[in-house]
């Protein structure tokens, strides 16, 4: 890090008396900076303490200016510095910036103001390379008790001039809210000021904004006033005519909100903003709908806490080679399409580009690398700071557009072919058509061999004056290049190799020489050094000082005598702003289409192009379907597995299995799927079709806010109302792990009845995993439920008593294993299959976590003695068992196990039965090895047989045992069969 300025303030006593009294209109949320012009940037009082915590890592560099007693605690930021603490105020920590300028001895001036959702004044000190677009929101509802909450909502991303209006009913959670901020991006909410703090709605709203990582920001009232608004429009739009035909510009709510934003970004105060902005309604219901949960579920976008790149969606779709194409895939993935033909009309164009590796390389490597961000350079042109240089690379642009042309133009496919001339092909030739006045004025005025030397300047030959500067200029070459190789042989060091001649941006034209050889010029008067650097040592010569001193001030009359030709280069190119608006949606359009193609073409398993039902028609199949971040992970060996969600047999899958076992990534990488397949993505499957769902909505992982009052089973059951008010029977809801936070029954409670209000009310498309495995009783009941489950092998020796589980344990080869709970071995096989698993191996997590073995110990005993509470009195040479009635497999079960499948309930009447008789341990280790053999018989004799034929098989297999038949610890088991 280079060193920090020096503390220096004109006045600091005048300046320190003024920071006190203003400091009681300085928001908590805002940091204020002082620009000191060539000492850096400065912040003070709290904020000093902030910026050096944040950036510095230290409180260390604070200084205080004045006397410690009277004075500011203050801190100084170099340049980059001071950008890069933008960057993290702005965009991670969701802090408002205000930057004052503090030239002369007057008091400071407030020139810059900056929030997550207004980057206008900060955008040059950002570089404009953002991963999404700044949107900013303002919103207004109006609510009566018992009814609909009417919402409106006016948004803008000031760096495309669009003003985005909605108006919508909504329930009492605001779930519509919620989803319009996910889709949209916001960065940013304006609300109106709730100076009661008792505002209901406006708490709700707030919320919303804070659950989504969104700033909330709370405007006076006044702001929400809708008096001038129309007026302002009028003035803002291109075509003021849309006021008359959006039914939102007769909104009272969309016009206040619209009001709120005018002023909030200034947007009258700049006369360039006039007659450039295009008002756009938004329809919420074109996108799929996404909650907040859902958005984390799923890993949509980057975490700060995730390592790789591909560890969420965007960033394992994101192969993107503009910034255009990265925003616009932001804004994809939070709006995934409801239209199938618009679905359809992606996947095409993906298609294209997947089979056709000839169109698709170039487009990455050799086309789409050398556009700039179009969108910004637009609006540098707008907002009249554009120059000489942004001319040179609108026109770079231009000249790339022959290339983009001629890929397209070659491929083959007819039905590609007619894809590709009507989404690309035709629109930029016509753009590259309009622009083609714009490259001859470029080639015709300006130098573009200077260019290479970064040099942006009229030619010489387009004007008299011009042209005799540059002669001169030409003179003055020439006489540096003498006096280079003068130097050269003088020093006798070989030029462009150890002696270099360049115009350094401090010292302007110098000499350069390598560190090795920077001996030569030491103890010569002729030479003056300059600076040392890594590089080597610059310096200069009386000759070549004068030289400089000549070429700077030829430099700076070209650029006076260029600076009415160089605005009307300028104002000419601004005129092509439309045209490159245009281009630029073009472009990122194609750019992201051809992301998805190369994703498709370089996955490890194989992506495919899913088939679509319309909505409320369809089922969801996949076949070997697998979480496509996981499965790039470094050391994964991801296990595919098939999903069915049909209509009426299998719309409600229950996941039950060990901890650890992959429930959530099977229930997640569905969602993910479905989200893909939405957006036009191929999918990673080997087959797979799927519904159109409205919204995917989700309640998985533990949460809590401890400074808001919401513990985690607070928040649990707050998404899941939000769940059961917004689900639709087009959704799918995916929930992980419901009820655990509150005790087992009142959790199981509201578990069931959840999961039947899902089945029964909403009748959409849902995934549940639990370990509550009395929940897969709801599929005796509905004929919609389904029971899946994870599956693992368990091996073991039977040295351990008191074994409440039993000995016997159902592995994933149909193998009983003699086992007990202090000895078996748990492998996760991570493969979904029907069936149910009541066992979730807790313990066996907390053995592979390594906790203290006496922890664990006593974890066995707590668990066997609840387990086995009813014949907690037995005698210690006794061991109370039941039988375990699942197996890993999930096709390989004993016959009572596959009665208990199917009607859990009886299962359980069973077992408690059981629990009262007791055995010896002989008599345990005796039938659990007739057991063992039967089935290895019954296996080799039962392949490939139906399920009835199965069971039938395993009864007379029993019947013709005398061994088994008589064994007392079975006795029970053959009465039942």
């Amino acid at each position: 890090m280079s060193s920090r300025p020096e503390l220096k303030v004109e006045n600091e006593t005048e300046f320190i008396r003024w920071f006190r009294k203003e400091l009681a209109r300085k928001h908590e949320d805002t940091i204020w900076i002082f620009d000191r012009s060539d000492a850096g940037y400065t912040a003070h009082g709290d904020d000093a303490v902030f910026i050096a915590k944040t950036v510095y890592q230290t409180t260390s560099v604070v200084r205080w200016l004045g006397k410690q007693e009277t004075g500011l605690q203050s801190v100084t930021m170099t340049v980059t510095v001071f950008r890069n603490f933008l960057r993290e105020a702005l965009f991670r920590l969701g802090k408002k910036v205000e930057i004052y300028e503090t030239g002369g001895r007057g008091l400071p001036k407030l020139v810059k103001q900056a929030s997550p959702g207004n980057l206008q004044d900060i955008e040059e000190e950002l570089g404009g390379h953002l991963e999404s677009a700044p949107v900013i929101l303002a919103v207004k509802t109006s609510a009566k008790a018992s009814e609909a909450r009417n919402v409106g909502v006016c948004f803008a991303d000031a760096s495309t001039r669009e003003l985005g209006v909605a108006e919508f009913l909504d329930n009492d959670v605001y779930s519509n809210f919620g989803a319009l901020l996910i889709q949209l991006g916001v960065k940013e909410v304006l609300l109106p000021q709730d100076t009661t703090k008792k505002d209901v709605e406006l708490i709700k709203l707030k919320k919303i904004a804070e659950d989504c990582n969104i700033v909330a920001t709370e405007r006076p009232a006044n702001e929400f006033n809708t008096k001038d608004v129309e007026q302002d429009l009028k003035r803002l739009l291109r075509d003021e005519s849309v006021l008359t035909t959006l039914p939102q510009a007769e909104s009272k709510l969309t016009m206040s909100a619209a009001s709120a934003l005018i002023r909030n970004l200034n947007l009258m105060s700049d006369p360039t903003n006039d007659g450039q902005y295009k008002l756009i309604p938004h329809n919420l219901e074109q996108y799929m709908k996404l909650d907040a949960a859902a958005l984390r579920a799923l890993n949509l976008m980057p975490g700060p806490r995730d390592g790789a790149k591909s560890m969420s969606l965007f960033g394992l779709l994101n192969h993107c080679k503009t910034p255009l194409g990265g925003r616009l895939l932001a804004q994809w993935l939070k709006q995934p399409l409801m239209s199938l033909t618009e679905i359809e009309d992606r996947q095409n164009l993906v298609a294209a580009f997947y089979e056709n590796t000839e169109l698709r390389q170039p487009m990455q490597e050799e086309h789409l690398r050398y556009i700039p961000d179009i969108f910004r350079l637009a609006k540098k042109f707008q907002r009249g700071k554009a120059d000489l240089q942004d001319v040179v690379r609108a026109y770079q642009v231009a000249i790339h557009l022959p290339g983009f042309i001629l890929s397209l133009r070659k491929v083959v496919d007819e039905e590609q072919k007619v894809i590709l001339d009507a989404h690309y092909t035709e629109p930029l030739t016509e753009c590259h058509n309009r622009l083609r006045n714009l490259q001859d004025m470029v080639e015709e005025t300006i130098d573009l061999e200077a260019t290479d030397r970064h040099e942006y300047i009229i030619r010489a030959d387009f004007d008299d004056n011009l042209k005799d500067i540059r002669n001169q200029l030409n003179v003055v070459q020439r006489a540096l290049h003498v006096e280079f190789d003068d130097t050269a042989e003088d020093l006798h060091q070989e030029k462009d190799k150890k002696l270099f001649l360049e115009q350094h941006r401090v010292h302007g034209w110098c000499f350069r020489l390598t560190r090795t050889e920077s001996s030569s010029i030491r103890g010569k008067s002729k030479y003056t050094e300059l600076s040392t650097m890594k590089n080597g040592v610059h310096f200069t010569t009386s000759e070549l000082t004068k030289l400089r001193k000549k070429h700077d001030d030829l430099s700076e009359h070209y650029n006076k005598q260029q600076g009415s030709l160089v605005r009307e280069v300028v104002a000419v190119a601004a005129s092509y702003c439309p045209i490159f608006e245009k281009l630029g949606g073009l472009l990122a359009h194609l750019d992201v289409i051809v992301s998805f193609a190369h994703v498709a073409s370089h996955s490890r398993g194989g992506y495919v192009r899913p088939k679509m039902h319309s909505p409320g028609t369809g089922s969801t199949i996949l076949t070997a379907s697998r979480h496509p971040c996981m499965e790039v992970q470094d050391d994964v060996d991801f296990i595919p597995n098939d999903v069915k969600l049909e209509r009426g047999s299998s719309e409600f899958l229950i996941i039950t299995g060990p901890n650890m076992g992959g429930k959530s990534t099977y229930i997640r990488q569905i969602g993910v799927i479905a989200l893909m397949a939405q957006i036009g993505s191929f999918v990673p499957c080997s087959a797979a079709e799927l519904c159109i769902y409205d919204c995917i909505l989700a309640r998985v992982g533990a949460s809590d806010s401890q400074l808001k009052g919401v513990s985690t089973f607070m928040a649990e059951m707050l998404e899941t109302a939000s769940i059961l008010k917004t689900a639709t029977s087009n959704s799918l809801i995916v929930i992980d792990e419901l009820g655990r936070g509150t005790s087992t029954y009142d959790g199981f409670g509201l578990a069931w009845a959840i999961a039947e209000h899902i089945v029964t009310e909403v009748r959409c498309q849902a995934l549940f995993a639990t370990h509550f495995h009395e929940l897969t009783a709801l599929a005796k009941d509905h004929k919609e439920v389904k029971n899946l489950h994870v599956t693992s092998l368990v091996t073991g020796s039977s040295t351990s008593t008191n074994n409440s589980d039993g000995d016997i344990e159902m592995t994933d080869a149909d193998t009983p294993t003699t086992s007990s709970r202090s000895t078996r071995n748990v492998t996760l096989l991570y493969s979904v299959r029907e069936g149910i698993c009541d066992q979730s191996f807790g313990i066996h997590v907390a053995e592979v976590v390594r906790f203290p073995q006496k922890v664990i110990n006593m974890a066995r005993l707590k668990a066997e003695q609840l387990e086995d509470f009813s014949s907690s009195d037995a005698d210690q040479n006794q061991i109370s068992t039941t039988t375990t009635h699942t197996s890993a497999a999930g096709d390989s079960t004993e016959a009572e196990a596959d009665d208990d499948n199917d009607d859990p309930a009886a299962g359980d009447d069973r077992r408690k039965k059981k629990k009262k008789q007791a055995f010896s341990r002989e008599e345990v280790q005796h039938g659990s090895q007739l057991l063992k053999d039967l089935l290895k018989r019954w296996k080799a004799q039962t392949e490939g047989l139906s399920r009835e034929d199965q069971i039938e098989a395993m009864k007379r297999l029993v019947r013709e045992d005398d061994g088994l038949r008589k064994n007392r610890y079975f006795q029970m088991q053959i009465a039942a069969l």
